[in-house]
């Protein structure tokens, strides 16, 4: 049985659609536009709450009829909030501070569900995970920093690309580091009397 409920992810992380589309879903991208820089919260994981909140509540106010998914991820390190680096100077003082170490990756994902127009159900979740990093050595930092990708993502690393060997392991939900909580997702839809399964798109 399939549904005809429209998915809309309120992101434009390619990370994120990557994981809805190996997961059989087909999401539209309405990016939010949210100003990240006014969303503050004396714990992180409040703050990614707020932050995917924020950005679901900014898509859903353009929809006739959707699930709208938010999402935002901070590193959580020594109990600072670490977005994307700034440059690739702050990314290298980053990674001279997390290599060897551990840290939390906190993912809010929110679930919007609008009918009519209107929001009658919002979900909100956070899904924290323990990162352990290894020791990179100076060598390899300059050679991933070359590739640009530390300066596009929370914490300045992925598990999904260039920098997955310098982590050792993670204690938790590995989808949620890489962008959004598959389990979470279908627990939210679940609520709503919804299978993910019924969404699937192949």
């Amino acid at each position: 049985m399939s549904s005809d409920r429209r998915l809309v992810l309120a992101s434009a992380s390619p990370a994120r659609l990557s994981l809805l589309r190996q997961a059989g879903l087909a999401p539209e991208v309405v990016v939010s536009n949210v100003d990240e820089s006014t969303v503050s919260a004396p714990r992180v994981a409040e703050q990614v709450a707020l932050l995917a909140s924020a950005k679901a509540s900014a898509v859903a106010k353009q929809q006739q009829d959707a699930l709208v998914i938010g999402a935002d991820s901070l590193l959580e390190f020594r109990g600072q909030p670490m977005g994307k680096p700034a440059d690739v100077h702050e990314a290298r003082d980053r990674w001279q501070h997390l290599s060897g170490h551990s840290g939390v990756l906190h993912t809010g994902q929110a679930l919007f569900d609008v009918r009519d127009g209107e929001v009658v159900s919002r979900d909100v979740a956070v899904v924290s995970t323990v990162v352990h990093f290894a020791r990179i050595t100076a060598d390899e930092l300059e050679a991933y920093l070359a590739t640009g990708e530390p300066l596009g993502v929370a914490g300045a690393f992925t598990l999904d690309g260039l920098g997955a060997p310098f982590v050792r392991r993670v204690e938790g939900d590995p989808a949620a580091v890489v962008g959004l909580s598959l389990a979470t997702l279908r627990t939210q839809l679940a609520k709503r009397d919804l299978a993910l399964t019924e969404l699937w798109r192949r």
